[in-house]
């Protein structure tokens, strides 16, 4: 499976486009009171705290919008309850801490779920395989993003987890990408190795 993943994110990254330097947080944007919750640390953009309770949601966002796309990246969780998110085709909701749109999920009971964040939200399909619930490993995982049109597809460690179309004609098709760290008790979303590749 670990040989697998691999093989695919080697795949993938062919013709793609780094959205992290591994370094810095050049072209990412955070609220300036909610930079606290967001850092760099060992090639990984890391959000949340291990000592201090997440007070609300925070997200940290790509200065340019994305439409049809490929984006792969390893994630990881690391607290007693985690949960956290990758937000594609989202917006910032105006003085607010908030996004709208979708998020593809994070963390135990969630990962590989398509959610609808700030607008809907629920989950807005079910698992696409029976290998999906248990497609997640303790450490690093290899999660893919695939939005084409209306279509919007998911895999984490090469299975795939949600294959959902759009058929809300009111939805938007593009927007910001940002990586989320969910309200709640301590713990800490690592995101790592962002490639893009526009469709």
């Amino acid at each position: 499976m670990k040989l697998l993943g691999l093989i695919i994110l080697s795949a993938s990254l062919v013709g793609g486009q780094s959205l992290f330097d591994g370094k810095t947080l050049k072209g990412w944007v955070v609220q300036e009171k909610e930079a606290w919750m967001w850092k760099v640390k060992d090639g990984a953009i890391i959000g949340g705290s291990l000592e201090k309770n997440i007070p609300h949601n925070t997200f940290i966002a790509t200065e340019k919008r994305y439409k049809n796309f490929e984006l792969i990246l390893q994630v990881k969780v690391e607290g007693k309850r985690p949960n956290a998110g990758i937000q594609i085709r989202s917006e910032r909701i105006k003085d607010h801490h908030e996004m709208i749109g979708y998020q593809a999920d994070v963390g135990p009971g969630y990962w590989g779920r398509l959610y609808d964040e700030s607008r809907r939200r629920k989950f807005l399909a079910p698992f696409a395989t029976k290998e999906a619930a248990k497609a997640t490993k303790k450490d690093w995982n290899d999660y893919k993003i695939r939005c084409e049109g209306k279509r919007i597809r998911m895999w984490i460690n090469g299975i795939l987890t949600c294959d959902y179309t759009e058929k809300d004609e009111s939805i938007p098709s593009d927007g910001y990408i940002a990586l989320q760290a969910h309200s709640g008790s301590p713990f800490e979303v690592s995101y790592r190795k962002i490639v893009i590749e526009e469709l």
